[in-house]
C-alpha cells in the first residue's frame, strides 16, 4: 500500500485516496497552535556512553549467528566431546562483571 500526501495546506491532510485526517492543531483548537518554549541545556556524553556506542557499532557488523561454530558445537555434543568447565564459566562471568562496573 502506498501512502501519498496531497493538498498539504492549513486544512486536513489527504492520505491515500479517501481518508482525511485533521491536523493536531486543527483538532485541538487555537490554544495549541503556538509551540511550547523549550529550554535547551548542553548535552554531555559520558565515556561509558561512547564505549557503548562503539560496542554497538562493532556488534552491528557481526553476523547474528556463527553457523560454523554452532555446527561444530552441535557435533561435539553429539560425539560426547563437549566438556563444561564451571570454573571457567564463573571466571568469565566475574570478568564481565568487573568490566561492566569498572572495578
Amino acid at each position: 500500500m502506498t501512502t501519498k500526501i496531497n493538498g498539504y495546506s492549513s486544512g486536513a491532510v489527504q492520505i491515500g485516496t479517501d481518508k482525511k485526517v485533521p491536523r493536531t492543531r486543527d483538532a485541538a483548537g487555537p490554544a495549541s497552535a503556538a509551540p511550547a518554549q523549550i529550554q535547551s541545556a548542553p548535552v554531555q556524553i559520558t565515556d561509558k556512553a561512547r564505549q557503548l556506542a562503539a560496542l554497538e557499532a562493532v556488534l552491528q557488523g557481526l553476523p547474528e549467528v556463527d553457523q560454523v561454530r554452532v555446527n561444530a558445537l552441535r557435533q561435539a555434543i553429539e560425539d560426547g566431546r563437549y566438556q563444561i568447565d564451571p570454573e571457567r564459566i564463573a571466571e568469565k562471568l566475574l570478568q564481565m562483571e568487573r568490566e561492566l562496573t569498572g572495578r
